[in-house]
């Protein structure tokens, strides 16, 4: 029998000459890439041979299966078709996969990855990627993402951090502020480091409150009053805030009477200058206890590190601002001292930093990209965006390839969700797939 579809690039020519090629013998007879069918359809049909078709298109080959079926007794098996990950959509696991790692890790912005794709002859648009996007977040990464803020929840100790980000359509005028916030597991924790981002069209307090409301213990912050705010509201979370943002004014002190001068360093008497000594003090203990164990760096702290942090407060106090001109400076000093109980926390416990840097460094990725894409475009997109990079930089953190984690998640999680095979409901598989997890496959794994 001769196939019935012409198909570009098929067999037809050299069916003869590959079925001449093919042992004798055999006992099962399998089609990888079926297309038209020209050799399966020229076979002679025997009941000691099973066939085995592959092919994308599940319909044809169920076609081919009632065909063949009527030609002899013997049925071709039909191999499980995969889940598509977008039904009915071009949108692979790999491209989509693809363009994540693009906008996500490598900061190019959509409008780019579209003009790319362009110069290779593929016509995809930015409005199809960013819903493909929409569309895997919510179905897929938001899983994952839940399963994250979970095990975040549970630690003792969590940092966080906070920058701007526009908005255009969320129904408010038009400049009006938009914020992604940050919040990660412990920089001194050793593996299974989390980084999850949270988009709200606010900055007070209740935007962490809902976030971090089954969280109990330390939470790492700069100043920003709603998170004094919501120390008092949620008792079950104490503020510990960061010494980088105290020395920060009196650095931009330096900076201001050096630029003034024409002298990158006033002389070592001011005010500011000895600030930022006896801070850099505190700062070279502390540097020589980051390897050290929790217990060990907080038996250290109490006693080398707390006598210098109760000096330069008591030095602070002694200062009147009436006779300092410079404003950073005052400001400084202000910050030191409205801050005094926050500063401290990092004596009270080995789990906590001396500052909040690594939040800092964890938004940094997204500040970089808000500069080449300068804007999301909904709310529902903005917090797509909060969990794709939520995953990128866990990722990251974790020593994985995000593009691999990405198609890796993908694939996984659509084949639990709808593979005949499995359960939709049960979510218990999504361990397996964490960054940490011993299940992962190699190729998700850094190699250097």
């Amino acid at each position: 029998m001769n196939s019935f579809i012409g198909w570009i690039g098929g067999k037809r020519a050299l069916r003869n000459e590959i079925l001449q090629r093919m042992p004798s013998g055999i006992g099962r007879y399998i089609e990888v890439f079926g297309g038209a069918g020209w050799v399966l359809f020229r076979r002679e049909p025997s009941s000691k041979v099973m066939e085995v078709f592959n092919d994308y298109d599940a319909e044809l080959v169920n076609i081919y299966r009632c065909i063949r079926k009527e030609d002899r007794q013997k049925t071709v098996v039909q191999t499980p078709h995969p889940v598509e990950v977008i039904e009915k959509s071009l949108a692979t696991s790999s491209l989509i996969a693809c363009i994540m790692n693009m906008k996500y890790v490598n900061a190019i912005p959509l409008y780019r990855i579209e003009q790319e794709f362009a110069r290779n002859d593929l016509v995809i648009s930015r409005a199809n990627m960013a819903n493909w996007m929409i569309y895997s977040t919510e179905h897929y990464f938001s899983l994952m993402y839940d399963l994250l803020k979970s095990i975040l929840c549970k630690q003792h100790m969590v940092q966080a951090d906070e920058t701007t980000c526009n908005v255009v359509r969320d129904d408010r005028p038009a400049g009006t502020k938009s914020y992604m916030h940050v919040y990660r597991t412990n920089a001194f924790q050793k593996g299974r480091q989390i980084v999850l981002y949270k988009y709200s069209p606010g900055r007070g307090h209740k935007v962490a409150a809902e976030f971090l409301e089954d969280f109990h213990g330390y939470l790492e912050t700069d100043a920003f009053s709603g998170y004094k705010a919501l120390e008092k509201e949620q008792t079950q979370i104490t503020a510990a805030f960061c010494w980088a943002h105290a020395r920060r004014d009196f650095s931009d002190a330096l900076k201001a009477v050096g630029a003034k001068s024409g002298v990158a360093i006033p002389q070592e008497g001011s005010v500011a200058a000895q600030a930022l000594a006896k801070i850099a003090e505190i700062y070279y203990l502390e540097g020589l206890l980051k390897d050290r164990s929790p217990e060990e760096r907080l038996r250290r702290r109490q006693k080398e590190i707390a006598p210098l942090v109760e000096a330069y407060f008591a030095w602070v106090k002694e200062q009147n601002p009436l006779q300092i001109g410079s404003k950073k400076t005052c400001d400084g000093l202000a910050y030191s001292l409205n801050q005094e109980k926050q500063l401290k926390m990092f004596l009270c416990d080995g789990e906590i930093p001396i500052d909040n840097s690594a939040s800092e460094r964890a938004i940094r990725p997204f500040t970089v990209g808000r500069k080449n894409w300068m804007m999301l475009n909904t709310p529902r997109g903005a917090q797509s965006s909060a969990i794709l990079y939520s995953i990128a930089e866990t990722a990251k953190a974790n020593n994985l390839k995000p593009y691999e984690y990405f198609r890796f998640l993908l694939d996984e999680i659509a084949e639990h969700l709808y593979g005949r095979e499995h359960d939709p409901n049960d979510r218990a598989f999504l361990n397996d797939l964490l960054p940490w997890s011993d299940e992962l496959p190699d190729v998700c794994k850094k190699k250097i």
